[in-house]
């Protein structure tokens, strides 16, 4: 009784530890992927560093130079990085399952199914096996769940991943040309003729063809299942029908195997306090498909803590074969980062005998002697019945788990150790290149452009100053007087209003009151109408003075062109050549950007300047603001007709129109007086916007140095016959260092710390 309450004690122990040891895997997992993106992000800088040298190759005439930037190799680290960005998709992929997983692998016929069930207490229902031919058709993940009745989640190819996946190697290795295109024309053409260049190892070749065979003639009887959605969750004794080839007595009769991927089951195994743990069941090696190898290589790289060979050895005589040790070096393949040794176990499959005989026992013990002779390293033999359950959780599975719970840890640990020293070694290379990289370009001739162009920018300071200043004096002449653009629009505007009043005819009047019922919501509407089409020629104003101030940006502009020099930069001309110097302008040249946007962007407009002047004037044509009313006040209304002072008759269309006529005559001789008292107004604001120009890129304190440096910029552009070529070649190179500068942003050792 307290033996049992012990290894109670000890089962709930080990699954706490599983537990904790997946809790653990977590953190790590999430710095791998933010080193997976860093790494991305480093691939992608190192290509267009790559492809910028490629091109200065192409525009520097050095031949040191050019020298210097073959000499630096970043093919092979490109390479590299995506050989690493795989394997942290492995290492990523290992930390972040909710498991611990154990794979069974081994050749047909060898008791790897009669394993699985016993340590699974599942059938051959479910795990198939056979004495004569392979059974399992697909590779199966099973997982312990003891609050749940056993069921399975299926993952079918799509018609990509089958064509991809599974029938172009095929093609590939037994040279058939191309894979199909589509499913469509895998299902419809007949399959290309073996080749006859196979003929040296005829059997083989035939029988993997064979295979191909099966997926072609088959194909209408598992088609449908390729447009399933995945994953399919189905019953317990649905499940050989997709993971194996036959029916429990032999008849060949599923085909669905053909077109699934993976296969999920989930099942209470007989030791129920095992944890979080999930056994992954391979399809046996040793038939003639085709991928099968490389299917378990990737499964074991990925997805993998430790794995189980099952070995069966003949009751009459055994001995380690070729094809046992090529299983163990695929296996050995698989995980470069952690030898197998590690992580693996040797299962010698004990098959009883009668009771005068022990079967295959003494072969069982005669391969373990030996199996280190074959340099086939696992961490331990074990001796087991495979088809004996007690044996099989005692002997394997639990020998297996104590060794994961006390040493997974430490595997994982030198797994990410392995990756780490690699991207060490990956940035070290990458410095190396950096180095290169900034002495790559060691001008041959001396940069003697300077001093010209300090006198080239003397002169060009000079005439800039005296062009602007000269601008400032003629504007200050013309700043008071009116003008001419902007009056002739005011001029044009008033008399299209005088012409054109917007009111109606009597006629039109009388119809309008019998319309809506009164004379009174007649006379009120006509305000307002009036009054808007009144204010509706003014709109015009907008115009003349958007092209009065052009005209003085234009004289701004023509200063920059002629003085300054600046006509290359840009074909744009008036407020547009502004805004494009403007953009050019580096932003770290503060003051002088800030002058040509503020010229560039400044503009005077109708209903900033005039607008609000002349909307007061409007007011004798608001219906609650005009003094031109039909009725005066109610009460005098009444007085003065009981006295007769006045025509006590309703008001009527005739005083409508004379009442419009007044209003509008008067609202427009104010907006006339108004608009006149403007005239000087464009000329003001041009001068004050220029003036304001000058200050910001001409008086400012540092501005002559922006200047400077802003045209050492161009220099190229200004003075193309003078430093064309010179200033194109400084160019280059400030490009390559801005790309050194960026991978050395990039090859942070920080940004590739995985064991933080």
């Amino acid at each position: 009784m307290l033996r049992t309450i012990q290894a109670d004690n000890e089962m709930t122990t080990r699954a706490s530890q599983i537990a904790g040891i997946i809790q653990k895997r977590r953190p790590l997992a999430q710095e791998i992927a933010t080193v997976e993106t860093n790494l991305k992000q480093l691939s992608a800088v190192l290509r267009q560093f790559e492809r910028q040298r490629e091109e200065l190759l192409y525009k520097v005439d050095e031949p040191s130079t050019i020298g210097r930037l073959r000499a630096i190799n970043c093919s092979s680290i490109l390479q590299e990085i995506e050989s690493e960005l795989a394997a942290l998709t492995k290492l990523r992929s290992r930390f972040s399952r909710n498991t611990l997983n154990i794979g069974v692998v081994g050749r047909a016929r060898q008791g790897k199914s009669r394993l699985l069930q016993s340590l699974t207490g599942l059938s051959t229902a479910e795990i198939p096996d056979g004495d004569d031919q392979h059974c399992t058709g697909v590779r199966s993940n099973i997982h312990h769940n003891a609050d749940v009745e056993t069921y399975a989640e299926v993952w079918f190819h799509t018609e990509y991943s089958f064509l991809d996946e599974v029938i172009a190697p095929y093609y590939k290795q037994l040279n058939l040309g191309s894979r199909p295109r589509s499913i469509q024309e895998f299902a419809d053409f007949p399959l290309p003729e073996l080749p006859r260049e196979l003929a040296e190892r005829p059997a083989l070749a035939a029988a993997k063809y064979d295979h191909l065979c099966r997926y072609h003639q088959n194909f209408n009887k598992y088609r449908n299942t390729l447009l399933e959605t995945s994953p399919r969750r189905i019953p317990q004794h649905e499940i050989r029908e997709y993971v194996a080839q036959d029916t429990v007595d032999r008849r060949r009769i599923y085909f669905n195997y053909l077109a699934v991927r993976e296969v999920k089951i989930v099942c209470p195994f007989p030791n129920l306090d095992i944890g979080q743990i999930a056994l992954v069941d391979m399809p046996g090696l040793g038939d003639t498909g085709i991928g099968d190898a490389e299917r378990m290589i990737k499964i074991l790289g990925q997805d993998i803590d430790a794995v189980l060979f099952v070995r069966m050895p003949k009751s009459t005589g055994d001995f380690w074969a070729k094809e046992d040790v090529e299983l163990y070096d695929i296996a050995n393949s698989a995980l470069t980062d952690l030898p197998i040794k590690e992580w693996s176990f040797m299962v010698l499959n004990h098959v009883r005998g009668n009771s005068s005989t022990d079967g295959n026992r003494r072969n069982c013990e005669s391969l373990a002697e030996t199996i280190f002779e074959k340099h086939v390293d696992v961490q331990d033999v074990v001796i087991a019945d495979c088809a004996n359950s007690e044996e099989s959780q005692t002997e394997i599975l639990d020998r297996v788990l104590n060794y994961l719970t006390h040493k997974i840890q430490i595997l994982d640990r030198q797994y990410a150790s392995a990756c780490q020293d690699r991207l060490i070694q990956l940035h070290r290379a990458i410095a190396v290149e950096l180095g290169k990289a900034n002495d790559a370009w060691r001008l041959a001739s001396k940069d003697d452009w300077f001093p010209k162009f300090l006198g080239l920018f003397d002169e060009i300071w000079r005439d800039i100053t005296g062009g602007l200043e000269v601008l400032i004096s003629s504007l200050i002449v013309s700043r008071d007087i009116e003008d001419t653009k902007f009056k002739k629009a005011v001029e044009i505007a008033i008399r299209d209003c005088r012409s054109d009043t917007g009111i109606p005819s009597l006629e039109d009047i009388e119809r309008r009151a019998m319309e809506v019922g009164a004379y009174n919501i007649a006379y009120n509407q006509y305000l307002h109408e009036v009054r808007t089409h009144l204010s509706e020629r003014f709109l015009s104003l907008d115009s003349a003075l958007k092209e009065s101030l052009e005209e003085t940006k234009s004289k701004i502009v023509e200063v920059l062109i002629k003085q300054g020099k600046l006509a290359k930069l840009t074909d744009a001309r008036g407020s547009e050549f502004l805004k494009i110097i403007a953009e050019r302008i580096p932003e770290n040249l503060i003051r002088l950007r800030l002058g040509f946007q503020t010229i560039a962007t400044f503009d005077i407009l109708y209903r900033g300047l005039i607008q609000h002047r002349i909307r007061k004037h409007l007011d004798v044509l608001t219906p609650n603001r005009t003094p031109y009313q039909l009725v005066g006040n109610l009460l005098d209304y009444h007085i003065n007709r009981l006295t007769g002072k006045i025509d006590p008759g309703r008001p009527n269309a005739e005083k409508i129109f004379k009442n419009l006529h007044k209003a509008q005559s008067e609202a427009l001789t104010n907006c006339e007086k108004e608009l006149k008292t403007l005239f000087k107004e464009p000329s003001q604001a041009g001068f004050a916007i220029v003036e304001e120009f000058v200050d910001r890129v001409l008086r400012a304190k540092g501005v002559q140095n922006e200047w400077q440096i802003f045209l050492q910029e161009v220099a190229s552009e200004v003075w193309a016959d003078e430093f064309g070529l010179t200033m194109a070649r400084t160019q280059l190179k400030r490009d390559w260092m801005h790309a050194v500068e960026q991978l050395e942003h990039a090859n942070k050792s920080e940004t590739l710390n995985l064991l933080r």
